[in-house]
């Protein structure tokens, strides 16, 4: 045995080398010096760190270098300088990783050293992205200042700002950003700053970072007269996903009266502040002849935090951690009484939830106005950060729509006399959604762009004062003469406004020809996949050919005018635009009519006519016809006479007469996973809808439950394997983990979204609390369960009227499909099976009349929904 295990420990060792020799490469790191000369860089010489310039992350800002009396041989080399922002209000620094959708650690270091010889120290804000990620405040000129986020970027770019609040010029010595892996300091929800990381025990009182932590995460020493430190000159090693480094784990601290506790005690000031705690354990003493082993309760503000004893092997490392957030910090590690050895810790995290709200601007938006940036040389002073949010710092010459659910989207772009020469950038075909294009007085040449006619919102179109020539595109001068268009092209000598122009109908034969071409292909490639779609046996209705081309069920916009009566009744909003009550032949229909400004668009309503002129199930919404003329388009379903889910759940002023019984309650979540249970399950390929959420469940007049809203939905080619990868989609709180921070997306994703649709179902809670610490439903139901209060779960309208087992039963299913572990999660055939059970259950006792509880059966619940509460142990 003992020549197995120094056999694993140079295997171990060996993999330590190469994960070391890995860490060298700096791989991930983007390391800035704020204030550097540009186009130089260095090596720092206690860090091993290789820091680059800022001047190509920042477009103002002034260099300064620190007063040379705060200059000393200790000091690293990134404090030597600064950058100083003495104009505007926002300054911004734009990063554009290598990689999308990762984890970064994000560091921001201060030090003022007076710099500025004004000997007065500034405060203001760090913004990341839209929101505020943490204020500046310095105790002195020498005081080093550290922010640190653990943090996943929603878009391609990341923006770190300093923000002039007032109190003096704002200011930046360095920028880190360090790759993590997605699998570590999971949340809930949010992102994590930095409270403390402590390296308990240490015998050399030096921060330890790069190169001893891969990650380069900044270990502070701490010791308390009343520890004992014990340490190895032994290598003890990391668990994996963690990378803890072996000098921060060599040393651990211990009470000196082995029978006490290891306490720790921080008074935080207030009791809405999340947290998470990371205990990093490494058994450093073994006795080969008593193979005694050290075992530890750990307690969380006086709740044991885990139900299992924590055995310590020894050099080998172990994290514990919360998976959900707690609100004091107290910890306390107590040897049980089975132990001989007293509790030892060596190194400990703590991090506090930063939410970030503000969605930023659409993606592909960011990458055209970017790309016009880059390539015309903009130069406006605000054009930094994301170009649409906050809205107090607008990008001059933007203008866009703002909706509480969808990235803001850019509606209007005015380049007017900004020195733009060449032709006119063909990146502005990204911007579906803009409305108004003003180009004029610039030195634009060629012709006219015939993506500008394919523009579809695009109400206002200014030429004007450059040296375009040939013809202008038919098609926009169609629209202006049909006022959909304010078009002006004056002060173009060589540009001719006429639908008769010689060089257009020179132009017009190829054009011709290449749309004949490009129109054989598309029919060929639609027949293709007809024929592929029939061979392998898909159920959807394939009585058409394409997507909009059931004749029979298109209607024009006088003819929708006329069934809503000109839409003289409202009977809901969305971000898709306005539904209106109608009336076809002796049919009640409801009517959803785009909105010219909505952020969902021509492509969710051409996908969600497509998908219901296809699928067709007693839990899914009929479609029965469409509207898709000139600028008119709209959607005729049939009509839900009791609307949405979610009107019924959160309606606070409801009588208890209109509550929704809970035998209600659970036939709809019945019908409702029945409906997903088809989609992925009966349809071939599956079909994830992406959106599930109370406000997209219609119930009928007798409240059938139907499944609406598809413009998000995706198929799932079972070719490609067990997901696939698509741009994040759906509703904040609903919003699966893993697809949001992996943009994997799979049929569990809808599983997850149900079941926070369960638990809402079950509580009438929102997803999320409108409130300051924005409590999630499953945090607090989690909460709820971990305290064995299963009875105030249950929406307090329903005055107890239900059976307990059913309602155990439904919240289980709820709580397996919101594990943060997709492989966890069930499929809707098992939710389908298990509702069915549930449902029977409260039937047998509204048959009866009554029911007998065992107290087991309540308190079950807690032992079996806690199983992904407390802190894991590795």
């Amino acid at each position: 045995m003992e020549i197995f295990r120094q056999l694993m420990l140079s295997f171990l060792s060996i993999a330590t080398l190469i994960v070391m020799v890995h860490a060298d490469s700096q791989s991930g790191f983007i390391s800035i010096d704020c204030g550097l000369p540009e186009n130089s860089g260095y090596m720092d010489k206690k860090t091993g760190i290789n820091y680059t310039s800022d001047a190509t992350f920042t477009e103002t800002g002034v260099s300064y270098n620190i007063s040379s009396e705060y200059n000393s041989n200790t000091l690293e080399q990134q404090f030597l300088n600064v950058r100083s922002f003495p104009d505007g209000t926002r300054n911004c620094y734009t990063i554009k990783p290598a990689l999308e959708n990762i984890k970064f650690l994000i560091r921001a270091r201060f030090m003022y050293g007076n710099y500025d010889g004004r000997s007065k120290l500034p405060s203001f804000d760090l913004l990341l992205g839209a929101d505020v990620w943490d204020s500046v405040e310095l105790g002195n000129a020498s005081t080093i200042v550290t922010k640190e986020i653990i943090h996943i970027p929603r878009s391609s770019y990341l923006y770190v700002c300093l923000v002039n609040t007032g109190s003096g010029t704002p200011f930046i010595s360095s920028l880190e950003f360090r790759v993590l892996k997605n699998t570590t300091y999971r949340t809930q929800s949010g992102s994590l700053l930095l409270y403390l990381r402590l390296d308990l025990g240490s015998t050399t009182n030096e921060t330890i970072r790069y190169g001893d932590d891969i990650y380069d995460r900044i270990w502070e020493p701490y010791n308390r007269p009343d520890w004992v430190t014990i340490s190895t000159s032994s290598l003890v090693y990391p668990v994996m996903e963690y990378q803890q480094p072996s000098a921060v784990m060599s040393t651990a601290v211990t009470p000196s009266n082995g029978n006490d506790s290891l306490t720790f005690s921080w008074v935080t000031g207030d009791n809405t502040t999340q947290y998470y705690i990371y205990l990093h354990f490494a058994e450093l003493q073994h006795d080969q002849m008593t193979k005694q082993t050290r075992q530890m309760y750990i307690y969380v503000s006086r709740t044991l935090w885990y139900t299992q004893p924590h055995v310590l092997n020894y050099l080998k490392t172990s994290i514990v951690y919360s998976t959900g957030p707690t609100y004091e910090l107290e910890i306390s590690i107590n040897k049980t009484e089975e132990s001989p050895l007293p509790p030892i810790l060596n190194a400990l995290e703590i991090y506090k939830v930063k939410d970030f709200l503000q969605l930023l601007t659409n993606q592909e938006d960011v990458d055209a106005i970017m790309n016009i940036k880059i390539k015309y040389g903009v130069t406006r002073s605000n054009w930094q950060g994301d170009p649409c949010t906050p809205k107090d710092y607008l990008w001059r010459g933007l203008n866009c729509s703002y909706d509480e659910y969808n990235p803001p989207r850019i509606i209007l772009l005015n380049l007017s006399s900004s020195g733009l020469v060449g032709e006119i950038p063909p990146f502005i075909s990204s911007l579906t959604m803009i409305e108004s294009l003003d180009l004029s007085n610039n030195s634009f040449t060629g012709p006219v762009p015939s993506f500008l006619p394919q523009l579809p919102y695009l109400k206002v179109l200014n030429l004007a004062g450059n040296k375009l020539k040939g013809s202008v595109p038919a098609e926009l001068i169609e629209r202006r003469d049909n006022d959909f268009l304010t078009l002006s092209v004056d002060g173009n000598p060589d540009l001719c406004l006429s639908t008769s122009c010689t060089k257009e109908k020179n132009v017009v034969v190829p054009v011709l020809a290449s749309i004949v071409a490009v129109s054989v292909l598309v029919a060929a490639s639609s027949i293709l996949w007809i024929l592929k779609t029939r061979k392998e046996g898909t159920t959807w209705n394939n009585e058409n050919i394409g997507p909009l081309q059931l004749k029979n069920r298109r209607f024009l916009y006088s003819e929708v005018v006329r069934i809503t009566d000109n839409f003289e009744r409202i009977i809901g909003r969305g971000g898709f635009g306005t539904v209106y009550h109608g009336n076809l032949d002796d049919t009640q229909v409801a009517v959803k009519m785009l909105s010219p400004s909505s952020v969902q668009g021509y492509k969710q309503f051409q996908a969600e006519v497509e998908l219901l002129m296809r699928v067709h199930h007693k839990n899914l919404t009929t479609l029965v016809g469409y509207c898709d003329d000139g600028t008119h388009m709209g959607m005729i379903y049939e009509f839900m006479a009791n609307g949405n889910l979610e009107s019924h759940l959160l309606d606070e002023e409801s009588s208890t007469a209109d509550v929704l019984s809970w035998e209600g309650r659970l036939r709809i979540a019945t019908e409702t996973a029945e409906g997903l249970e088809y989609l992925h399950s009966g349809c071939k390929p599956p079909i994830i809808h992406r959106d599930v959420k109370p406000t997209n469940i219609l119930l009928s007049e007798k409240f059938h439950a139907k499944i609406a809203d598809f413009g998000l939905s995706r198929i799932f080619p079972v070719e490609t394997g067990t997901h696939i990868s698509t741009v994040i989609a759906g509703t904040p709180g609903y919003l699966d983990p893993e697809y949001y921070t992996s943009n994997r997306l799979t049929e569990k994703s809808d599983v997850y979204s149900f079941g926070v649709v369960l638990l809402q179902m079950i509580s009438s809670k929102p997803a999320i609390e409108k409130s300051i610490d924005r409590t999630h439903i499953i945090q607090w139901v989690s909460f709820m369960l971990a305290k064995g209060d299963i009875k105030n779960v249950v929406d307090p309208r329903l005055q107890g009227d239900f059976s307990m087992n059913s309602v155990r039963k439904a919240i289980e299913v709820a709580m397996a499909c919101v594990s943060q572990t997709t492989a966890k999660r069930p499929t809707m055939k098992q939710v389908v099976f298990d509702l069915n059970e549930s449902l029977a259950i409260e039937m047998d006792r509204t048959t009866v009349g009554h029911e007998i509880e065992s107290k087991e059966s309540i308190e079950s619940i807690s032992c079996n929904l806690s199983s992904e509460l407390p802190p894991l142990a590795k």
